[in-house]
C-alpha cells in the first residue's frame, strides 16, 4: 500500500478499514514530557516534528484571572492552575433550576470563537487529520454545577439535570455547525461516565437522562459530516450497549484500570466501531520500564490491530510523571510494528532502548 497522509490515515480508521500504518495521537502530552524530548516545543511543533496523526484544538473560550492560581471562563465554571496542563475545576454557576433559567451561556457564534480552529485548518487541512474538543452531555453538567452536586441533582433535581443535558446538546450542536464549515475532519468529547468501579450513575438514570441526548447529539455530529471519538474512562461496560447504540464512530480508552481488555472489544464490537487506546498510563507509561512499555504496546497491536480500526495511543494521556523515554518507546514501537501488514517480531535480544529516565 502505498503511503497516506495522516489525515488519509485517521479517516480510514473511523470506516474501520485497513490503513498504511497504524495512526498515534495523543489527546493530552504534557508540556513536561513535551520539553524532555523537544525542548522549547509547543504542541503544534510537537505534533509536526514528531509526525503525530492528528493535530487538535477547540473553540475559543476566553477566561479571566479571579485569584492567584484561579480562573473563570465563560461558562462561569471555576478552575485552579495546579501546574498541570489543564485546571481543577473547583465549582460552577448553576445550583438550582431558578440558576439555570437565569443562566447565559456563552455564544457558538460569537466572533472570533473559532480562530484557532480556522488557523490549523488554514496550515494543516489535508496533511493532519484536525480535531476539534466538543462535548456531549455530562461534562457541561458537571463544570456548571461541580461534581458531587450533579450527581445529587439527579435524584434531588431531575428536571435541572434535564435542563443543562438539554443545553449541552444544543450548544454543541451549533458549535459542531460552526466547525465542520471551517473544514474540521472529526470531534472528540471527553464526557468521562465513570470511573474504574462503574458507572457515576445508574444504568437506569444513564437512559433515561443521559441516553437521549447522546443519541441526538452523535446524530447532530454526523448531519454535519463530523465522526466522533468517544472518550470515558472507567469501567463503561454497564452502560456500553447505549453508548453504541449512539452511533460513535471509535471508543476511547478502553480503560485497563478498570478491567477493560481492548482484544475483548475488538473482537465483540469491532464491527460497530473503531478503537483508540490502550498503552497503561497509570502505571506502565509511568512507572514501567522501555522494554515493558514496548511489549504492552505490542499486546496492543497483536489484540486490536488486526484489520485496521485502530488508533494506538496511551489509556487516557501523556500526563506529567509518564517517563519521557517511556514515551518515546511507545512512540518507536507504534512505527516499528505498527505498519500493516503486521509483523510482530519478538524483540530482539540486546536491542536497547531510549536514553531517558
Amino acid at each position: 500500500m502505498s503511503e497516506m497522509t495522516a489525515a488519509e490515515r485517521v479517516m480510514c480508521v473511523f470506516r474501520r478499514e485497513q490503513p498504511d500504518r497504524i495512526p498515534h495521537f495523543e489527546w493530552i502530552l504534557d508540556r513536561k514530557v513535551r520539553e524532555a524530548i523537544c525542548p522549547g516545543c509547543s504542541m503544534e511543533e510537537f505534533t509536526v516534528r514528531m509526525g503525530l496523526d492528528a493535530i487538535l484544538t477547540g473553540p475559543d473560550f476566553k477566561k479571566e484571572q479571579i485569584g492567584p492560581n484561579r480562573y473563570r471562563n465563560e461558562w462561569g465554571a471555576i478552575s485552579e492552575n495546579t501546574g498541570e496542563e489543564h485546571g481543577f475545576p473547583v465549582t460552577g454557576p448553576i445550583r438550582t433550576l431558578s440558576d439555570l433559567r437565569t443562566y447565559e451561556p456563552p455564544d457558538p457564534h460569537a466572533p472570533g470563537r473559532y480562530a484557532s480552529l480556522e488557523r490549523i485548518v488554514d496550515k494543516y487541512k489535508g496533511t493532519l487529520a484536525v480535531g476539534v474538543h466538543l462535548n456531549d452531555v455530562f461534562s457541561i453538567p458537571r463544570y456548571l454545577m461541580g461534581f458531587t452536586e450533579v450527581l445529587i441533582a439527579f435524584v434531588e433535581q431531575p428536571d435541572l439535570i434535564r435542563g443543562l443535558v438539554e443545553m449541552s446538546v444544543e450548544k454543541n450542536l451549533q458549535m459542531a455547525a460552526e466547525v465542520a464549515k471551517r473544514g474540521a475532519d472529526f470531534v472528540f468529547t471527553g464526557d468521562d461516565y465513570a470511573s474504574a468501579g462503574g458507572p457515576f450513575v445508574s444504568p437506569a438514570m444513564f437512559e433515561e437522562f443521559l441516553w437521549p441526548g447522546l443519541k441526538r447529539v452523535v446524530a447532530g455530529f454526523h448531519d454535519v459530516g463530523l465522526p466522533i471519538i468517544k472518550h470515558s474512562d472507567g469501567n463503561i461496560i454497564p452502560i456500553l450497549d447505549m453508548i453504541l447504540d449512539s452511533g460513535i464512530d471509535c471508543l476511547d480508552p478502553i480503560d485497563p484500570i478498570a478491567g477493560l481488555d481492548i482484544g475483548e472489544f475488538k473482537k465483540n464490537h469491532g464491527d460497530r466501531i473503531a478503537l483508540k487506546g490502550n498503552v497503561d498510563c497509570a502505571h506502565t507509561l509511568t512507572f514501567g520500564t522501555e522494554r515493558e512499555v514496548v511489549e504492552e504496546t505490542k499486546a496492543v497491536i497483536r489484540k486490536a490491530g488486526e484489520g485496521g480500526g485502530l488508533i494506538l495511543s496511551s489509556s487516557n494521556s501523556i500526563h506529567s510523571a509518564v517517563k519521557p523515554g517511556n514515551y518515546l518507546a511507545m512512540w518507536n514501537a507504534i512505527r516499528m510494528y505498527g505498519t500493516y501488514p503486521l509483523d510482530l517480531d519478538p524483540w530482539e535480544a540486546g536491542e536497547t532502548g531510549n536514553t531517558f529516565a
